[in-house]
């Protein structure tokens, strides 16, 4: 046997070659090496049905080197229950030659080629070969056996995929030797040690800020080790972690004395993988688990699908639905494979054989095109080896009969199959409200145009998105393409999936409105009572949470998702059944000290944030500062009589209006010279003059030791690529800020930087320095003689009369503004200071843009799991154990289902609550009528009562306020007390109350609804 391997020989990564406007998310994910991998291979797919396509379409949009494609049969009107690029007009051409034009729309990077082919032609060895990777869709058992006899003796990737009605199976064969490169994906653990000891073990203790990370048998080297210098940059030692701030990394007996400092950083080792044979896999299966309260299924299904492989085979037909004769027949097949086979389970899989459902094929697409994906980049850990999916869960509670399942001639057909035409029904006259139409949203329109949704008389899909189409958006969100540049998605969406199935001409409402409390009289009663539930596609917690509570408010299921790269994750908020979206939130995020990022910066993203707070500080707050001085009267006298810092806010008008205005762009140059020299020269030495490199702290120890690095000042240098470039983006954003023409030839920029004369910095005694968060900082001295000196220096605004500055919009995705250019420069200066490894323009832009990396691959997983829960909402579904929170990574893979937790119970005397729970009151009550409701019926006494930001009564009010607000109607009385008039459009108010029960114990109960 040929010992295949698929590690590529060592490349030079050109990364100008990737378009990173159009790859930027994806890029964070899979990272430059890897997409220039995926750009050499080239993809055969065989079968274009719907899983077919959804596998091509995210691996072309991932973009490989070709994708090919192999099915020449006849389109059918049952094609169209998933084909999202097949149309009725295609019904009678050849599915690959039909589906190419549409697919080669995708990604102008990667071309698309149809292999050709007549009707009954099926795929063989021969046809396969120059592929690096090989995909076979709804192939039977003995053509992928045949194929994968040939691609596994040869070195070719191999996957096999089928999905039948709710069950899904794939199959992974990347050869006996496959070497993957980063099983994780994970960013490389890092961090600073304080000891080594020089023994045996070599017990690595870290510094006590944070735990390391680290895990049994991963491997690190150590940089900036003093003493012990033969770790510095060693072959990677393997770790065995002995606490969370110790490890050790083996013998270290005979290396020098460790001194001080260093810092661990993680190797990321290749892992070689044995994949086996289909034809030996069959017989001795691995299985990867999707679900451990499935534990068992595995097995059936693995029988389960070659039994209906063989029925197919021998009835040159699949089993009807729900045909009891064919079942039986499947069921007899199965245990002659393995007696122990689930009967009922594998009953099914026959009755929803020639099922074709869309959320499913996402599932099983998205999945599928990241291993595809994984073959060709060595990135991340394949799946070994078999996989087997169910959601049988989605089934109607009443089971269809085999006369409601039968094919009806309509693009439905592979849906009625599994859930019957009655529940086709149910699905075409839902009412959905699709918040958001970016990544997520594209891919739950198509799933809901396929499947039908709000395609009858009483359906509508309402979908909400202020956000306009930008390039980078067009690498996932496969709906729009390079001609919707700049047009709203919402309507480019709607309009696209209406063409994908006409049924929904006229069923999508599209709107730029975005949720929020100033758009309530949009989205207000009668539009929720409009409506079955809410499908959230957002990219922010606030507008989740915002969403969250109007669907508790309004009683409305609500289905939640979201990815991170590979990772995924769905939940589903049912009423009175389970804990909402904002029931439990993540931690915040944990923010770096602003001492550390301002003197003591110790990582490339403390010099990151340190950057994009001088672009905020350089090119947006002072400008701004200026145009309010310009636009307010008395702003100096009103504004600054309140500000710590009135004397430094002056100094910046001054400076900015005044002292350092520019009239020529050359003047915006020497002002960014000399910038560079206040930020990486002054402003350094005399830090080191306030504290010397031979600093002690108050107990001996050097003060510049541990996470506290020694700065060291640059002297400029035109010829260094870094200060140049700073120089360019700072003096083109100055220029900006003043509607002066900017200029991109280095050589002017080095011709006047050179010449210009800085002025002889003295470092000042008695500069206080902030060594910790706890200590306060320093405040300037704001002498009153000193500000009114300042103030002469300023123009009148009347004198300036319609002059303003232009305050720089920060927007990461142009790579033409000087933005990501001057912040990555700004960075990288900043970490030559501080002796830090600075990073690629790449790297800094995704930290300061707070750039969420992501993929198609994911996003049509985890839609796909969306919809699958959809179903079980439109059957009216009550039990929690019918229904699946999801978390899934793609990258290990894993993935883990839990039932959604249920609502908390909370207690008022013998009542129970949860968050669905609220007291209501028609007809404008008096807070009297209130009070005595509780007295009579819960023997309650209120004690406070608030709405909104305002408090309308407490028990410890006066009595003449008593007797005024007691006795008002409610409406009135909140006008009252929070001095403006209720908006006509709202209808009932939320009231907060605080109660005590008879033994004076304070009571939590619901909030109430007012209706006015």
């Amino acid at each position: 046997m040929a010992d295949h391997t698929n590690m590529p020989v060592s490349m030079e990564i050109d990364e100008a070659a990737i378009d990173e406007g159009l790859y930027s998310r994806q890029l964070y994910v899979l990272g430059h090496e890897a997409m220039k991998r995926m750009a050499s291979s080239n993809v055969l797919i065989v079968g274009l049905r719907g899983l077919g396509v959804e596998i091509a379409k995210n691996i072309a949009l991932a973009g490989v080197k070709s994708v090919t494609i192999f099915d020449p049969e006849p389109v059918t009107v049952q094609d169209l229950s998933s084909q999202f690029f097949l149309r009725i007009e295609d019904i009678g051409k050849s599915r690959a030659e039909a589906t190419l034009p549409r697919l080669a729309e995708l990604n102008s990077y990667v071309p698309i080629h149809n292999l050709g082919g007549v009707p009954g032609q099926q795929v063989t060895v021969d046809l396969v070969k120059g592929f690096q990777a090989v995909v076979l869709c709804g192939v039977p058992y003995e053509k992928q056996l045949e194929i994968n006899d040939w691609t596994h003796q040869n070195g070719v990737h191999f996957i096999a995929a089928e999905t039948r009605g709710l069950f899904g199976a794939v199959f992974n064969d990347f050869g006996p030797k496959f070497t993957c490169v980063d099983p994780t994906g994970e960013q490389p653990l890092t961090g600073m040690i304080v000891s080594v000891e020089q023994d045996s073990e070599g017990l690595v203790t870290c510094l006590d800020e944070t735990r390391h990370g680290l895990e049994d048998g991963n491997y690190v080297t150590f940089t900036e080790v003093q003493g012990m210098t033969e770790l510095n940059g060693c072959e990677p030692r393997k770790v065995t972690v002995k606490g969370p701030y110790t490890f050790t990394i083996g013998d270290t007996s005979n290396l020098g004395n460790y001194k001080s400092g260093g810092i661990f950083t993680q190797v990321k080792m290749p892992k070689s993988i044995e994949f086996k044979s289909l034809r030996e896999s069959l017989i001795t299966p691995e299985f990867f688990v999707t679900d451990f309260g499935k534990f068992d299924r595995p097995a059936t299904l693995h029988a389960g699908f070659q039994a209906l492989s063989r029925f197919r085979s021998q009835n040159n037909r699949l089993p009807r639905p729900r045909n009891a004769d064919d079942a039986a027949a499947v069921v007899s097949l199965a245990k002659a494979i393995d007696a122990d086979v689930d009967e009922k389970i594998v009953a099914e899989l026959a009755y929803q054989a020639t099922g074709d459902l869309s959320p499913m094929i996402a599932v099983i697409g998205g999945f599928v095109a990241q291993e595809v994906l994984k073959a060709c980049s060595a990135k991340f850990h394949p799946m070994v080896q078999h996989l087997y999916f169910d959601s049988l869960e989605s089934l109607p509670a009443t089971l269809p009969t085999e006369e409601d399942c039968q094919p009806i001639g309509s693009r439905y057909d592979g849906q009625i199959a599994v859930f019957g035409q009655k529940f086709q029904e149910k699905i075409a006259n839902h009412r959905q409200f699709l918040v958001g139409s970016g990544a997520i949203g594209c891919e739950m329109l198509k799933n809901w145009s396929m499947i039908g949704l709000a395609s009858g008389l009483r359906g509508i899909i309402h979908i909400t998105d202020l956000d306009t189409i930008e390039k980078s958006n067009l690498n996932r969100q496969f709906l729009f393409r390079a001609k919707d540049l700049g047009k709203f998605k919402a309507e480019v969406a709607a309009a696209a999936v209406s063409e994908m199935n006409p049924d929904l001409v006229g069923k999508i409402l599209a709107n730029q409105e975005p949720v929020g409390p100033d758009t309530e009289g949009v989205y207000d009663e009668a539009f929720f009572d409009s409506i079955d539930g809410v499908t959230n596609a957002l990219d922010n917690v606030k507008a989740r949470l915002y969403m969250d509570q109007r669907c508790v408010f309004y009683k409305k299921p609500l289905l939640e998702s979201g990815t991170l790269g590979t990772k995924g994750n769905t939940q589903v908020v049912i009423p009175h059944l389970t804990e909402s979206y904002g029931s439990s939130q993540d931690p915040p995020e944990k923010e770096t000290p602003s001492c550390t990022v301002k003197s003591f910066p110790n990582a490339i993203n403390h010099t990151i944030e340190w950057s994009r707070k001088q672009f905020e500080n350089l090119f947006v707050k002072p400008v701004q500062a200026v145009n309010t001085y310009l636009s307010e009267p008395n702003y100096l006298e009103s504004s600054l009589k309140y500000s710590g810092s009135s004397k430094e806010q002056i100094e910046q008008i001054v400076s900015y209006l005044v002292t350092d205005k520019p009239l020529t762009f050359e003047e915006c140059i020497i002002w960014a010279r000399l910038q560079f020299e206040r930020d990486y020269n002054n402003e350094i030495r005399q830090l080191l003059f306030s504290l010397p490199k031979d600093a002690v702290t108050t107990s001996g120890q050097p003060f510049w030791s541990g996470p506290k690095r020694a700065p060291d000042p640059l002297v400029f240098n035109s010829s260094d690529p870094t200060h140049l470039e700073y120089v360019i983006a700072a003096a083109n954003l100055h220029a900006f800020n003043y509607g002066l023409k900017g200029e991109r030839d280095a050589a002017i920029f080095r011709k006047v930087a050179d010449s210009v004369i800085v002025p002889e910095f003295m470092p000042r005694s008695g500069v206080q320095i902030q060594v910790n968060e706890n200590e306060p900082v320093a405040q300037a001295d704001d002498g009153a003689d000193e500000i009114e000196d300042l103030k002469l220096k300023l123009p009148s605004p009347s004198s300036l009369a319609g002059y303003r500055l232009t305050p720089v919009e920060f927007e990461k995705d142009d790579d033409t503004n000087f933005h990501i250019d001057f912040i990555t420069a700004a960075s990288n200066l900043r970490a030559m200071n501080y002796k830090i490894e600075p990073a690629s323009r790449h790297t800094t832009k995704q930290i300061a843009g707070k750039i969420i990396p992501a993929i198609a691959t994911t996003t049509s997983l985890v839609t796909g799991l969306v919809c699958l829960e959809l179903y079980k909402i439109i059957d009216g579904k009550n039990k929690l154990e019918e229904f699946r929170n999801g978390f899934i990574n793609l990258a290990l893979p894993f993935f883990g289902f839990s039932e959604p937790i249920a609502a908390a119970k909370k207690k008022y005397g013998s009542t129970e609550w949860t968050l669905w729970d609220r007291f209501e009151f028609a007809n404008d009550p008096t807070l009297n009528d209130i009070i005595a409701w509780f007295k009579s019926k819960h023997n309650l006494e209120i004690t406070m009562v608030s709405q909104g930001v305002s408090m309308l009564w407490s028990s410890f009010v006066g009595k003449k306020k008593s007797e005024e607000r007691l006795p008002m109607k409610f409406s009135k009385l909140v006008e009252h007390v929070s001095r403006k008039a209720i908006p006509p459009h709202v209808k009932q108010l939320v009231v907060e109350i605080m109660v005590s029960d008879e033994d004076g114990e304070d009571v939590e109960v619901p909030f109430l609804v007012v209706q006015i």
